[in-house]
């Protein structure tokens, strides 16, 4: 073992022995606030944007000319003259948002606020004004909870101080830099002495000692990177436990680039929220604004699109939880925290025609005397221009399961096209079955070379039988929070009893990272076990 790694360990030691012993943490009471919140909005901004690059990570790799005239010369003509944070925040608050991350420093470690810790800071460029204080205010003036995204990570300072820029080195961590950490603590001393209360911190790199004294100078803050789960580019298959954050892009980039960028659909980012909160995780949802500060077109867009479906349906959205079950099929459930009402979200890709109706049966889900059941945002009384149509929805509870008849009425649009998903609203219910439960078990290779992936059914739920099987796929190249390749699966097993089942695969190769995580299908519904990275040799 080297110094590198023993001091690393010393300090993972060290952290945990502080954390038994009643170490400053994340407050439960507002990480149940945080929770509450449902989505909020990232911004990843810089003074690479000009270059419509990667946001830092360019550095990395690069020549040494490239990494000084980076330094020097990109401050020399960062200008956002249309810079008006006051239509962010006012677009954000539309569009459903109640958190805002926004990244005062990236890895590249120019500071998007006049610090007096380094050069390398707006107070240096055109503009001079202070960025990140504009953007506190803007929000905070919508009633939208501030948060900052920080990295630990410097290239500036590792340049100048002979590293080399490589993330997954471990002589670049703040541990093993004792300026670099010092730095760090100086910065985040600014950040939360002069921009008032701060509700979220997102620390994208080591954490250790950062985290602490952020709950120290503001215990009411939440750190969720560094302290919670925040899968990257993906919606985690099956919900985590505690608190979690899912941090996806709009396209495939951070920050702004005007070429090989291919945005998701509203729809599609519409399910994502859906998916998300129906897990039990808030979504982090990025723009990068253009070099000038204003927003893409695309991005703006995609907003207002998210805008229109969250003032109709933002309560399925804001202070839900969970139902038993994530979803039957397209038809996907949150429930209002504390109470008895659940939502189910019509996700269908074939869009429901207003005016038409709907007949759904949901399994999980059982009636009560007191239930009533309706469209979310529409008065179940009128669909226009045809005053002989009454579109009230109606259910009735059979042995089979509950059955909603429901009509599209409201008119979102001129032409009556409106795609995204429709949302029921019914009241007083309890779940109609238990759901089966399965757990991601190890993987481990073998003298032939194959994997074997282990699992184990936990609960057979309420059904007779259920099949169970694998899903797997390569993290190569990607970071270690960052999720984008389609999942293989293997061949399902039928299974009576619980228990533990395994299945081989091969192609895995030695040395590279690798997800995996259990799958159970009851006869109306398919549930996940947690997905593990793992690297085998």
């Amino acid at each position: 073992m080297n110094f590198v790694t023993r001091k690393i360990r010393l300090s993972l030691l060290l952290f945990a022995s502080m954390a038994a012993a009643g170490a400053p943490d994340n407050r439960p009471e507002r990480l149940e606030w945080f929770r509450d919140q449902g989505f909020g909005l990232f911004i990843h901004w810089s003074v690479d944007s000009q270059l419509g690059t990667v946001i830092s990570h360019s550095m990395a790799g690069a020549s040494q000319d490239y990494v000084k005239r980076f330094i020097l010369e990109l401050p020399k003509t960062f200008n956002p003259r249309k810079f008006y944070p006051q239509d962010w925040a006012a677009l954000a608050k539309l569009a459903g948002v109640r958190y805002v991350v926004f990244t005062t420093k990236h890895h590249s470690g120019f500071c998007m606020w006049p610090t007096a810790t380094t050069d390398f800071q707006i107070g240096n460029t055109p503009f001079k004004r202070d960025i990140t204080r504009e953007v506190v205010d803007a929000f905070r003036g919508q009633g939208i909870a501030p948060g900052m995204y920080f990295s630990p990570d410097d290239f500036a300072w590792l340049h100048r101080n002979g590293v080399i820029l490589d993330r997954h080195r471990p002589e670049v961590l703040p541990t093993s830099n004792p300026g670099l950490m010092a730095l760090n603590k100086a910065q985040m001393k600014e950040l939360l002495s002069n921009y008032g209360p701060i509700d979220i911190l997102f620390f994208d790199g080591q954490a250790d000692g950062l985290r602490e004294q952020s709950w120290e100078m503001q215990p009411n803050v939440v750190v969720t990177r560094g302290a919670i789960k925040t899968p990257e580019q993906y919606v985690p298959g099956a919900p985590l436990e505690g608190t979690w954050e899912a941090c996806l892009t709009m396209g495939t980039a951070w920050q702004y680039q005007p070429r090989n960028e291919v945005y998701k659909s509203g729809w599609g980012l519409i399910s994502l929220l859906v998916e998300t909160r129906a897990r039990g995780g808030n979504l982090l949802l990025n723009v990068g604004p253009k070099p000038d500060g204003e927003l893409p077109i695309e991005q703006e867009e995609r907003l207002r699109e998210m805008a229109l479906w969250m003032f109709v349906n933002g309560e399925a959205i804001h202070g839900t939880r969970p139902w038993v079950v994530t979803n039957e099929g397209d038809y996907w459930f949150t429930r209002k925290k504390g109470e008895d009402t659940l939502y189910v979200v019509v996700k269908e890709k074939e869009r429901w025609q207003r005016g038409e109706w709907k007949e759904i049966l949901l399994r999980s889900v059982q009636a009560t005397g007191s239930s009533v059941a309706s469209v979310l945002g529409q008065s179940d009384q009128v669909l226009e221009y045809r005053t002989t149509v009454i579109p009230k929805t109606t259910f009735r509870q059979d042995a089979d399961g509950l059955h909603i008849r429901a009509m599209h009425a409201q008119r979102l649009q001129d032409n009556s096209r409106w795609p995204n998903p429709v949302v029921l609203k019914i009241t007083n219910v309890k779940p109609a079955l238990t759901p089966p439960a399965v757990e991601t078990g190890q993987a481990s290779r073998n003298a032939a070379g194959r994997v074997t992936l282990e699992g184990t059914l936990a609960a057979l739920g309420s059904a007779k039988s259920v099949e169970v099987w694998f899903e797997y796929r390569s993290l190569k190249g990607l970071d270690a929070n960052e999720r984008s390749g389609a999942w293989q699966r293997t061949t399902p097993q039928r299974q009576d009893a619980a228990g533990a089942f395994r299945a081989e695969v091969s192609g895995w190769e030695p040395g590279e990272p690798y997800e995996f995580r259990a799958a159970v299908k009851h006869p109306v519904l398919t549930l996940y076990g947690e997905g593990k990275r793992v690297t085998l040799p």
